[in-house]
């Protein structure tokens, strides 16, 4: 799997354990539903602006959305 399927799978864990949708967490990431979707399914190679903005939404740090990612 690579990191960026792997980041993937952590955002959809973290959005789905709050019980939120991929909508409302765009909504509150202030991002695009779509771009989103392709992040969660490792289409997309986010920025750190990117990945701080989803991690302000879930109101969790950078560290802990990159928790248990490991470079191939």
């Amino acid at each position: 799997m690579t990191i960026l399927q792997q980041l993937g799978k952590r955002i959809v864990f973290l959005r789905t354990e709050k019980g939120w949708s991929q909508l409302t967490l765009a909504i509150e990431a202030n991002i695009n539903r779509n771009y989103l979707s392709d992040l969660e399914r490792g289409q997309r190679n986010p920025t750190v602006k990117m990945l701080e903005k989803i991690a302000a939404a879930l109101a969790i740090d950078l560290a802990t959305l990159l928790k248990g990612i490991k470079a191939i």
